[in-house]
């Protein structure tokens, strides 16, 4: 299993919007809007890398309303 967090800039006044719309996208377990550079931040899970993928460019950044996407994998040293 890998988990990331995704930070999120969407346009102006869109954050709660897109946060709600993310949180019903399978795989993602917690999207909030918060302040800051960053309008939305997700959590996500996949079975590998390549499903995660699959998942921020096939249903994540396909929500109107975002600019930029950063994914940030989770890791455990």
């Amino acid at each position: 299993m890998v988990q990331a967090y995704i930070l999120i800039q969407t346009e102006v006044g869109k954050a709660a919007e897109v946060a709600g719309e993310i949180a019903d996208v399978t795989g993602v377990t917690l999207a909030e809007d918060v302040t800051g550079p960053y309008d939305v931040i997700v959590r996500a899970e996949a079975r590998n890398v390549d499903e995660l993928g699959k998942l921020v460019v096939a249903q994540i950044q396909s929500v109107e309303g975002i600019t930029r996407t950063l994914t940030c994998p989770i890791v455990h040293i």
